[in-house]
């Protein structure tokens, strides 16, 4: 085997470096062992273009999924919001019952009337609900029917009394009314 073979035969190393590592001066393209410019672009181009796709796409999922998160947190914190309200709304229907009472049996007056009259005005101010008045549709989903009599006069079950209100919040009945129905046998 001859020097000009095995030269060939060998390993073969082609330096791409665009700085000469003795020197410090920027190769020429011209230079041996230099890659040529097209080269160098065209080939690392198309990984640099993958490898942004890439990036961007995890990017864009994690931005994606860091807003659905928000979304659920805000939600959730709005869900138990409205639960700790209405929570407390609910402890305090036998108050409201006793004022409505008092309101009936023409007790309610002086500073009790004021105050009575400010705890209703604030909590309807923050979303309580107060449902059930004689001649509204008697509707089973909010209405609890305690007494019922036929009535030829109404075409429709009919609320004729009510014996305790109901009340609402968020959408969500805390107590139905309780209620006297008219209606068609």
């Amino acid at each position: 085997m001859s020097d000009e073979e095995s030269e060939d035969t060998g390993v073969r190393i082609t330096d791409k470096r665009r700085i000469d590592p003795d020197t410090f001066e920027v190769r020429q393209p011209s230079e041996a062992g230099a890659p040529e410019e097209g080269q160098l672009v065209e080939g690392e181009l198309g990984e640099v273009e993958a490898k942004i796709a890439e990036l961007t796409g995890d990017l864009q999922r994690v931005h994606a999924e860091y807003a659905n998160y928000r979304k659920r947190v805000d939600r959730d914190r709005e869900l138990i919001r409205e639960t700790a309200i209405g929570s407390v709304f609910n402890e305090l229907l036998p108050v409201f019952d006793a004022i409505d009472q008092a309101r009936e049996h023409g007790e309610l007056e002086g500073g009790f009337k004021s105050v009575g009259e400010a705890l209703q005005s604030t909590c309807a101010k923050l979303g309580l609900e107060s449902f059930g008045a004689p001649g509204e549709p008697f509707d089973p989903t909010v209405h609890e029917a305690l007494t019922s009599v036929s009535d030829e006069a109404v075409t429709e079950p009919t609320v004729t009394a009510v014996y305790q209100a109901g009340y609402r919040y968020a959408g969500r009945v805390l107590r139905a009314a309780r209620v006297a129905v008219a209606g068609t046998d």
